[in-house]
């Protein structure tokens, strides 16, 4: 399940267009951050997307990929010339084709790789689906087949690409918009394949073209219900109008840590076997096993890009750090999977984000507004930094990262050492432990600290210290 959102230059309080998307998958499904440069491949060259093998472009854009670890494609990213993409799985009366085949986010990078505006983009995934058609299975815990809706924007428009098997209408948006898990497009489209009315009568989803509803038709009710996504559109979409004209980036990583109207100091993620918020936590239950894993905000201004990444799970436990394609990306090695491993960025921030887990209400707010004056810090950084040197971007990017391991290991041992106040729901402490057995997650105390790499030398020294001791 995820939620993506656009806010156009009409909408935005510096006249740029405002991308922002939050990924939930399985919650041992580790997410990964990398870029791929600009390159040129040979003739009769072929790609392997996650599945299937495709012709290759002569070149293709360098992009930023923000993705499940096992997965070709991405859940959400960018290019070089400033689009952005990310994908919502839909779930239709359409079949879904289980033998593999393009996913979602195998259409997500090809045309990243392929496009330099929005509407090539909206091309290249058109010319694809109707070729290739979608299929396959999308998740890493087990099998499970959807469809898939797009957000697709640049730096002067974005539109809503929804899709039923073959079949799919396109949504030129005009001022803000949101998108989740279901059909969002209805009567009204700006375009949209030459069978999708015609089909839909045919199958007697409606009896003309004039009652006609490309949501209302062909969406799967009970799937489409349960993933809640209307909901968390809904609340989106409340959020956004109401502050037209003032959106910004502060604002958009606001809207994807949000928890809903109903959110007070006592909010705790787990309770309830039902509900999904914007910022999704997995817990007990077949409709509670997402959790977001990443979350991605991007800034698209006329005379540049800056995209803003967490690379770690739940996002009201993490820190927004600023990337451009052009500077690249720290080095992250070894790549994250779906086993615990404290030498990745992603499963360290797990220990932080499990352990609050445990006590949320009382533990998010020891870290709450360290978290927000330190993304503050950052965006004052970015605004003096944007227009030097690629070198100088490059060395905030590593700089901001390194800021966030230092204080989330600081952040990790208060809430540690922090007696727990307010107990987690049972049904919720049984998932969770079932999550981390899954992934293996057992280590102690002292390693999970000493995973941080500033803290892996005192604790190699202290080890040795003991050696020589004893």
């Amino acid at each position: 399940m995820c939620d993506s959102f656009v806010a156009l230059s009409n909408s935005t309080r510096d006249g740029s267009v405002i991308f922002g998307k939050n990924s939930d998958r399985h919650p041992n499904e580790a997410h990964e951050l990398i870029v791929f440069p600009r390159s040129t491949h040979p003739k009769g060259t072929q790609v392997k997307c996650t599945y299937i093998t495709l012709p290759q472009v002569r070149e293709t854009n360098a992009v930023f990929l923000s993705k499940p670890f096992w997965i070709w494609g991405a859940e959400m990213g960018a290019n070089e010339h400033g689009v952005v993409i990310g994908n919502e799985a839909v779930f239709t009366k359409v079949p879904y084709d289980k033998k593999p085949g393009l996913i979602g986010m195998d259409f997500i990078r090809l045309a990243l790789e392929r496009a330099a505006t929005a509407n090539e983009a909206l091309d290249v995934m058109i010319e694809l689906l109707e070729e290739y058609g979608q299929g396959g299975n999308a998740m890493f815990s087990h099998k499970m087949f959807y469809h898939n809706g797009f957000l697709i924007a640049d730096p002067q428009e974005a539109w809503i690409f929804e899709t039923a098997g073959k079949h799919w209408a396109a949504e030129k948006v005009r001022d803000v918009r949101t998108i989740s898990n279901l059909i969002s497009i209805g009567s009204t489209w700006d375009r949209a394949s030459t069978d999708l009315v015609s089909h839909a009568v045919s199958k007697g989803w409606c009896k003309n073209a004039e009652e006609f509803n490309f949501s209302e038709c062909y969406s799967d009710l009970v799937f489409t219900k349960f993933a809640a996504g209307k909901h968390r559109s809904c609340r989106i979409g409340d959020l956004l109008h109401e502050k037209i004209g003032e959106i910004d980036v502060p604002f958009a990583m606001k809207v994807m840590r949000d928890h809903g109207v109903n959110t007070d100091d006592n909010w705790l993620p787990g309770k309830g076997i039902l509900g999904a918020e914007v910022c999704m936590h997995a817990s007990f239950g077949p409709v509670r096993g997402s959790q977001t894993t990443g979350s991605m905000v991007s800034h698209l201004a006329p005379d540049g890009h800056t995209h803003w990444v967490t690379g770690t799970s739940a996002t009201c436990t993490s820190v927004f750090k600023p990337v451009w394609i052009d500077a690249g990306l720290p080095n992250f090695d070894p790549s994250p999977t779906g086993m615990y491993e404290g030498a990745t960025v992603w499963w360290r921030h797990e220990n932080l984000h499990r352990e609050i887990l445990r006590d949320y209400s009382t533990r998010i707010k020891m870290i709450a507004a360290e978290r927000d004056g330190l993304e503050g810090k950052f965006l004052n950084e970015v605004e003096y930094c944007f227009e030097t040197s690629v070198e100088a971007r490059q060395r905030l990017t590593q700089q901001c990262f390194e800021d966030v391991e230092k204080i989330e290991a600081q952040w990790l041992a208060s809430v540690i050492n922090h007696p727990i106040e307010q107990r987690r729901p049972l049904f919720d402490q049984i998932a969770w432990q079932g999550f981390d057995r899954k992934a293996n997650r057992t280590s102690s105390t002292q390693e999970k600290l000493a995973a941080y790499p500033h803290k892996r030398k005192r604790a190699q020294d202290l080890r040795r210290r003991d050696a020589i001791i004893d």
